[in-house]
């Protein structure tokens, strides 16, 4: 399978990259094929500009689409599934990668007129979180997440969407952490070869 990795972590020194690292080697294992887009290391911009805010909100496919938008529309049609890495940020993805989806999930290619993203066999996002999920499900943040980016972000984008959530990543409590985290690391890897 050919899979579209989005990897959105300002830090080399941290778990998500860790946690990437393992995902990656798991898909390499079962001989899937794979690209990333890191995009603090390509310096992705996400923020919109004017232009494109009129592009999407009338419709204006007439308005071109910017050049690193059109290379990462063209990763996603040569793909068979997508697979987002990120730490959560206020029950958020970073902004880098909310701004990735403002401009990449463009009118005539994510959706209306008439859009053309081929639609993917899987979405699965690896989602990295400080607060245990005991916390996250007590407070409903699991859920919120779950729906903007599965529910909304996706939605029928591809056929099968699921989202892990790798949790108690705090440095709060170092001993309980790394135990943790061990784990997590496992079943990150685990991820890319039963992907």
């Amino acid at each position: 399978m050919q899979v579209f990795v989005v990897y959105c972590h300002p830090s080399k020194k941290s778990f998500t990259h860790d946690m990437k690292q393992e995902f990656l080697k798991g898909l390499s294992d079962a001989n899937h094929k794979f690209v990333v887009s890191d995009l603090y290391e390509m310096n992705f911009h996400e923020e919109m500009s004017e232009e494109e805010y009129e592009r999407e909100a009338y419709y204006s496919t007439e308005i071109p689409v910017a050049d690193d938008v059109m290379e990462e529309q063209r990763k996603i049609q040569q793909s068979d599934a997508i697979v987002f890495i990120y730490p959560v940020f206020w029950t958020e993805a970073p902004a880098k990668l909310v701004g990735w989806f403002d401009r990449v999930w463009t009118s005539g290619f994510a959706y209306n007129p008439d859009p053309q993203m081929n639609i993917l066999k899987k979405a699965l996002f690896l989602v990295s979180a400080g607060k245990t999920l005991e916390s996250l499900e007590e407070t409903g943040e699991s859920n919120a997440m779950r729906i903007v980016m599965l529910g909304d972000r996706i939605r029928n984008r591809a056929l099968e969407k699921e989202m892990m959530i790798f949790d108690g990543t705090t440095h709060w409590d170092e001993a309980g952490r790394n135990e943790r985290l061990a784990g997590h690391l496992i079943n990150a890897y685990k991820a890319g070869v039963n992907f």
